[in-house]
């Protein structure tokens, strides 16, 4: 999940399927982070969706049209990869049992 942040559009495949890896390991492990860590795959995935259909789209700001406001649209996608990041390491250093 961190090599992906290096680039946010197109790392953003990279972050998407870390998060899965990530959520998928907790489906089977079982902790108590589970729930934070599934937020968190879900929240990204409506992150890089709004992601890619804003780039698809042709952005925002500047002569297209649409506000600079529509980036809030993006706000899930950064607050998954933090909530993944900081559960993800918690459930490291907590131990894999």
């Amino acid at each position: 999940m961190v090599l992906g942040a290096l680039d946010p559009l197109e790392g953003s495949i990279v972050i998407l399927l870390a998060s899965a890896l990530v959520a998928s390991g907790e489906m089977v492990a079982g902790s108590r982070y589970r729930g934070a860590l599934y937020g968190s795959f879900l929240l990204i995935t409506a992150g890089v969706v709004a992601l890619w259909v804003m780039s698809a789209i042709g952005g925002i700001g500047g002569d297209t049209g649409r506000s600079v406001w529509w980036a809030l649209v993006l706000i899930p996608y950064p607050v998954g990869w933090l909530l993944g990041l900081v559960f993800g390491a918690r459930k490291l250093r907590a131990g894999f049992s």
